[in-house]
């Protein structure tokens, strides 16, 4: 199979290294010259995986002419907010029918909306196949040295999500099909605002009862809000529920609960916003989420304490107070 990825960033490596397991085609398209180079030249994306060499048959190119030339797979592996642009660059330049596989995980700033959605309504109808998003408790470090890792293949269109269970399934990255795409977008949108809450608590000194605490209530806000959305409570129970949360909610590797870590020691979100350079997708997220929920009056308290912290300047160990002091109420 011939196999492009928008994007050569970590991710985007990682899941190329996977593909190149089963024998396939794979091409890396990147706007950073030196990570283009890197991968062709010296077999490596040492930016992101300094001690790993990369097979001979994943390559890179800057030239979306060349990149988006009849690939039957197609991976978007950029940050949320580049979708547009590279969405354009597809209509341009790939006429060979792909199947689009998306990997980005997050909402429509404008709209609210899933990922999925966004790329449907910028796409139109028949450039692409077909949609799968591949979404789960995983980071790439861990995928390209081969840790064990189960994700899930997510499309309305079964024959499409089991052709990507097949395409991405190895001896250590281990695939399931689910169908709730709702669900499963929502769960990798709000366990990043989740993370974000849990990175705040450690920073305020607090321990594991306060954080199994939190990710509990917190898989309770993402089943209410996913349910008021359309989504099936039961997807919030598998990988791309309590699974994504989990591990997002539980590490420093994640990206969101660093950033919480950062404000919880610091007591305030300007200074550590003002400092990250880095995507870090549960910011956007809990506006997202914060605004639907209050338009649709669902309960999302964890939600509201992060949007107060990192946009109305509330100050975190007075609204982590301000959570235990809610009304009493059954589980």
């Amino acid at each position: 199979m011939k196999i492009t990825f928008l994007g050569s960033g970590a991710w985007a490596t990682a899941l190329a290294f996977d593909l190149s397991q089963n024998s396939h085609d794979i091409t890396l398209y990147g706007v950073n010259e030196a990570e283009v180079n890197d991968i062709n030249l010296n077999h490596r994306n040492s930016k992101y995986f300094d001690d790993v060499v990369l097979p001979s048959s994943i390559k890179a190119s800057s030239d979306p002419s060349l990149a988006l030339k009849d690939p039957d797979y197609l991976v978007l592996a950029v940050p949320s907010q580049a979708i547009r642009d590279v969405v354009g660059l597809v209509a341009k330049h790939c006429k060979s029918n792909p199947t689009l596989v998306n990997v980005i995980k997050g909402f429509d700033p404008n709209t609210g909306e899933g990922i999925s959605h966004l790329i449907k309504k910028e796409l139109g109808n028949g450039l692409v196949k077909g949609l799968v998003s591949l979404v789960g408790p995983s980071f790439a470090f861990d995928v390209i040295h081969k840790d064990l890792t189960a994700v899930c293949a997510v499309s309305e269109d079964k024959g499409l999500a089991k052709d990507v269970q097949k395409l991405f399934s190895t001896a250590f990255f281990r695939v399931y099909v689910q169908s709730d795409v709702s669900g499963a977008e929502i769960g990798a949108g709000m366990k990043n605002i989740i993370a974000i809450a849990s990175g705040i608590m450690e920073g305020l000194g607090y321990k594991d009862n306060t954080r199994a605490a939190l990710i509990t209530r917190g898989l309770a806000e993402m089943t209410r809000y996913g349910v008021n959305n359309g989504a099936k409570a039961d997807t919030f129970l598998g990988l791309t529920g309590v699974g994504d949360l989990t591990l997002t909610a539980s590490s420093h590797r994640s990206r969101n609960y660093e950033l919480g870590y950062e404000i919880g020691k610091a007591n305030e979100a300007k200074g550590p916003l003002s400092r990250c350079v880095k995507t870090v997708e549960g910011v956007i997220a809990a506006k997202t989420i914060h605004r639907s929920a209050l338009e649709k009056g669902i309960s999302v308290p964890i939600v509201d304490a992060v949007y107060s912290v990192l946009y109305e300047d509330a100050i975190p160990s007075e609204m982590v107070i301000s959570l235990m002091k809610r009304d009493l109420k059954e589980e």
